[in-house]
């Protein structure tokens, strides 16, 4: 077993009873594996980036602009993607000013994707499908529910997401590059799990490494590190400075175990990297 591979393998210590990872170069190609990478697993919050890709998509097809009303008065879709349009967790509640404070927002999410249905006239779960998944052959992804935690995927499937995000086919660099940095700068608020950040930084629908601490991702992750977590014990992220990305899914509800194993997990791959 090489460095790599015994880095991976880690993710047979963690309390799920299915896990599964994958390393992905910056061309694309899957460096290594563990696990069944074609069993789908619930995404919980890693929906928002294929959600964000989905909508930016439509940014650039013409359905919508990032500057367009949506959501609470005052706010637009790329207050929506960057969770500053002031809606709560989880419900039709406006907790702050669109642009004054970062609320992560499950239920902004779900009115992005209404947005992008009523523009276009064709429901999200199509266009995310249409757009995303079926382009990058995503053959067993699918949204099951909300548009802000309700996608179902495989390993295989986040692979070759990672690899868009790497490599875009479906989007303008321009576009990507965006949706990376930080979007309403200095603005604090709560990464759910790691508690309070100040800054909290966020991008287009992507979680931005920044200097958080604690945070999910490696120490040894560069600050422009970019991705998600999810609530089912599942994550992504790509590291523009490795040049390289990284996927793990399992089938263990997030908490205090996640916090421990997840960054020890992808430091030791970035260390096999180096090695």
């Amino acid at each position: 077993m090489n460095t790599l591979d015994a880095a991976l393998a880690r993710i047979e210590d963690w309390p799920a009873q299915n896990t599964a990872a994958a390393v992905i170069s910056a061309d694309g190609r899957v460096l290594a594996s563990h696990g069944d990478i074609e069993q789908p697993y619930r995404l919980a919050s890693v929906t928002k980036p294929l959600t964000a890709y989905a909508t930016l998509i439509a940014i650039e097809e013409g359905v919508f602009a990032l500057d367009d009303p949506a959501g609470p008065e005052g706010s637009t879709v790329r207050h929506l993607l960057a969770h500053t349009s002031g809606l709560d967790f989880s419900e039709n509640k406006v907790r702050s000013a669109p642009g004054t404070r970062r609320i992560y927002s499950n239920r902004g999410f779900d009115v992005l994707a209404e947005t992008l249905t009523d523009r276009s006239g064709i429901p999200f779960d199509t266009y995310l499908d249409e757009a995303v998944f079926t382009p990058l052959g995503m053959d067993t992804a699918r949204l099951d529910g909300s548009a802000g935690a309700g996608a179902v995927a495989s390993v295989a499937d986040l692979s070759r997401f990672a690899a868009e995000l790497q490599h875009p086919t479906l989007l303008a660099p321009q576009t990507l590059a965006e949706a990376t940095s930080v979007a309403f700068p200095g603005l604090d608020g709560v990464l759910p799990g790691f508690g309070a950040q100040r800054p909290n930084d966020w991008g287009l629908g992507f979680e931005l490494r920044g200097q958080k601490s604690p945070h999910w991702t490696g120490s040894g992750n560069s600050a422009q590190t970019f991705g998600h977590f999810g609530q089912t014990g599942t994550f992504l992220w790509v590291d523009p400075q490795a040049r390289v990305a990284c996927v793990a899914l399992g089938d263990r509800d997030f908490g205090p175990w996640a916090a421990e194993v997840w960054p020890p997990f992808s430091d030791a791959v970035l260390t096999a990297l180096r090695s």
